[in-house]
């Protein structure tokens, strides 16, 4: 236990000293913030296009803006949360693999597992403290302006969300583990989370693949009922699991 929380002090330096950590709080408040500030500034936009858009025949009204605005932008902004997480977070099997540095490690006695369990507890922890630290930021807002009982299930929509997100860092993991590369590392956990959205276009497998659980707009509006994403949301925690699951074995005979 000691050396693993030693190894895990030695990562969270390591995103310290490098400024990864510091792009990730900056990344993450800016989203919490941009989400109700876009909604409170919709009305102004369309009050100062108002006459622009006069002139091509549309009619602007009065514009009104609640919570329920704030949410929507909340999950469209996620994504970009999450690719920025990932594009930042990719290299720490990858950049240890060209340095050499993780055969020193194990020289000195440390287990692979406990190696491969301290980057990867490391990552889903940052992405939670992120993700909250946003999910905080827009519910304090929501709450000071507007009133966020207006949304259906919103500790739902929220929680699905962040599942979806550790789902795609297990899969960064797995495939930190299989490749050597920072692209390989992309590539495998882009184009894995690509055919899942691909899959979600046809109606047969629209409702059992994880890429459901970011449709958190149709929850908060009450357009899906909560037992529409029970099964993508099980399905996720095992494929997150089953992913952790497999790179333990295969770090474990990775020729470094």
């Amino acid at each position: 236990m000691r050396s693993l929380l030693a190894f895990m002090k030695k990562e969270w330096m390591e995103q310290l000293r490098c400024g990864r950590l510091m792009i990730l709080i900056i990344l993450f408040v800016l989203l919490g913030i941009m989400n109700p500030a876009m909604a409170k500034l919709t009305p102004w936009l369309f009050e100062v296009m108002a006459d622009s858009l006069a002139e091509s025949g549309i009619t602007v009204t009065e514009v009104t803006v609640s919570a329920l605005d704030s949410w929507t932008q909340f999950f469209k902004n996620l994504p970009l949360g999450l690719i920025a997480f990932v594009l930042l977070q990719s290299s720490i099997f990858t950049k240890e693999y060209d340095t050499g540095t993780l055969m020193l490690v194990f020289t000195k006695g440390f287990e692979r597992i406990k190696v491969l369990t301290a980057k990867a507890s490391l990552l889903l922890i940052l992405w939670s403290a992120g993700y909250w630290l946003c999910f905080g930021i827009t519910c304090g807002y929501n709450a000071y302006f507007w009133d966020n009982t207006v949304a259906h299930n919103l500790m739902f929509a929220v929680i699905c969300w962040w599942i979806f997100g550790l789902w795609v860092i297990t899969l960064c993991v797995l495939f930190s583990v299989l490749a050597k590369s920072n692209a390989h590392v992309l590539a495998g956990t882009g184009s894995i989370v690509l055919l899942f959205f691909l899959l979600g276009m046809f109606p047969q497998c629209r409702e059992y693949v994880p890429t459901i659980l970011t449709d958190g707009a149709s929850l908060i509006y009450g357009a899906r009922s909560l037992q529409v994403y029970l099964f993508p949301l099980i399905f996720t925690v095992i494929l997150g699991i089953f992913c952790l699951a497999v790179s333990i074995p295969l770090f474990r005979q990775k020729k470094l």
